[in-house]
C-alpha cells in the first residue's frame, strides 16, 4: 500500500485531463495526524520549480497535512504566475480538507517551461479528496508516473510501527536528488527534527547516489511525514535505518526503470583515501558516456574506468589503481590484470569494483547503460 501502509494516512490518485491521454495525473497524500511533522529535501538545482520554492516554504514550519502531485507539467521556469498556480492549488485542497494551505506542499512533474492546466487540476483536486482512502496508496503512485513504465513502492515494518513510500523517475537521475517526486509516510510518533535527521541520512547514501544520465531536474523533491498514528517512538537508530532501507529500495526501482536502459550498473569504490574521495570517483565513471556504450554493448572496456578516474581531484597514485568487472581484475596496478573474456556480461547487473588504494573508504554509485532508446526518448519527449 506503499504511502498508505502506515497508520494515519490515506491517498487517492486520479486523471484530472492534466495529460492528454488521459492517464492518471494528480495524486494526493493526507495525513490524520495526530502529529502532522514533516521533513524535507529538495534539488540543489539553481534553477527550481515553482512546488519547490513552495515546498521549501511550507517544510519550514515542520508541519504538513497534505501532498498534492501532479504528472504531466512541472511547473518549472513558468515565472510568477506559476507560482501563483501552485499557492492556487494548495488553497483549493486546504479548502477541500478544512486545513491551511501553508501546511499543504505541493509537487509537480513532467515538461519543463509549461503552464499547469489549472481548469482541469482544480476540479481534480475536488475530485481527489472525495475518493481518498487508506487503500489509495498504490492509485497514487501510479498518477504520478511521467516516463515511468512501473510505479515504485517500498515498505518497511518496525515494530509495531511503519515506513511506507512511493516514487516516480525514470530519467534526469544525477544527484541532487534526481528528476524524481518521492513521499514516505510513517506511524512512528516523532517530531520533524527526527525526521529531518533520519532523511537527510538516508537521501546522502541513497537518492543522492543514483546517477542514471547526469541531468539535474528543476523539481526534485523527497518528503517524509509521520503521523504518530501508532504511538510507538521507536530508537533514532532503528528508525534512521528503516528510512534508509525503504530510500535505497526506491532508488534502486528507479535505476532499474531508467529510460531505455538495459544494464543496471553498481559502480563500487573502495579504498579511498576519504568518503568524498569515493563519491566524486564513482560519479565520474557513472557519467562516462563511452563507458556506459561499452557497458551496453557487453564489452569489458575497463580502459575507460581509468581514464573516468583521472579527471577527478582523489588521491591515488595511477600505477596502483585496481579495477574489476563482474568479479574479474582486469586491472592491476593501472595496467593488464586477467583475461578480459573471463568477464560475463549477459546479466542485467553489472557490478564495477574501482580499487584506488588510497586508504579505507568505500561508496558505492548506481547507474545505468546508454542506449539507442535512451536517445530516443528523450529526443521526442516534448513533441
Amino acid at each position: 500500500m506503499s504511502v498508505t501502509a502506515a497508520q494515519g494516512f490515506t491517498a487517492a490518485g486520479i486523471a484530472a485531463g492534466i495529460k492528454e491521454n488521459g492517464n492518471p495525473d494528480l495524486a494526493l497524500v493526507v495525513n490524520e495526524g495526530p502529529r502532522l511533522a514533516a521533513a524535507g529535501v529538495f534539488t540543489s538545482n539553481r534553477v527550481k520549480a515553482a512546488p519547490v520554492l513552495w515546498s521549501e516554504q511550507v517544510l519550514g514550519g515542520g508541519r504538513v497535512s497534505a501532498v498534492v502531485l501532479n504528472s504531466g507539467g512541472a511547473n518549472a521556469c513558468t515565472g510568477p504566475a506559476g507560482f501563483q498556480d501552485t499557492h492556487a492549488t494548495a488553497e483549493a485542497v486546504a479548502g477541500a480538507l478544512g486545513q491551511s494551505a501553508g501546511e499543504v506542499a505541493v509537487c509537480s512533474t513532467g515538461l519543463i517551461g509549461v503552464r499547469l492546466p489549472m481548469g482541469k487540476l482544480l476540479p481534480g483536486v475536488a475530485k481527489a479528496a472525495a475518493e481518498l482512502s487508506a487503500h489509495g496508496g498504490e492509485k497514487a503512485a501510479i498518477a504520478i508516473k511521467t516516463t515511468d513504465t512501473v510505479h515504485k513502492t517500498a515498505v518497511h515494518e518496525g515494530e509495531g510501527w511503519t515506513v511506507g513510500g512511493m516514487a516516480k523517475g525514470a530519467g534526469m537521475l544525477a544527484p541532487g536528488l534526481a528528476t524524481m517526486l518521492v513521499v514516505l509516510t510513517t506511524d512512528a510518533d516523532l517530531d520533524s527534527a527526527a525526521l529531518d535527521e533520519a532523511l537527510r541520512a538516508a537521501t546522502r547514501t541513497t537518492f543522492d547516489r543514483a546517477d542514471s544520465d547526469g541531468c539535474m531536474s528543476t523539481n526534485d523533491t523527497v518528503l517524509l511525514l509521520a503521523s504518530g498514528a501508532s504511538g510507538v517512538t521507536p530508537a533514532a537508530e532503528s528508525f534512521a535505518a528503516a528510512v534508509e532501507e525503504v530510500c535505497a529500495d526506491l532508488a534502486r526501482q528507479l535505476i532499474r526503470d531508467a529510460e531505455g536502459a538495459s544494464k543496471d550498473i553498481k559502480i563500487e569504490v573502495i579504498n579511498a583515501a576519504t568518503e568524498d574521495d569515493a563519491v566524486e570517483v564513482g560519479r565520474s565513471i557513472a557519467r562516462n558516456n563511452l563507458l556506459k556504450c561499452a557497458i551496453h554493448g557487453e564489452d569489458p572496456n575497463w580502459g575507460r574506468v581509468l581514464s573516468a578516474i583521472g579527471t577527478t581531484s582523489a588521491a591515488f597514485e595511477p600505477d596502483r589503481l585496481n579495477v574489476a568487472i563482474n568479479g574479474v581484475w582486469v586491472c592491476k596496478s593501472g595496467s593488464v590484470g586477467e583475461d578480459r573474456e573471463q568477464v560475463d556480461m549477459r546479466y542485467r547487473e553489472v557490478h564495477i569494483t574501482a580499487d584506488l588504494a588510497a586508504g579505507t573508504e568505500t561508496a558505492t554509485i548506481w547507474t545505468n547503460d546508454l542506449t539507442a532508446e535512451y536517445v530516443h526518448e528523450n529526443s521526442a519527449y516534448s513533441s
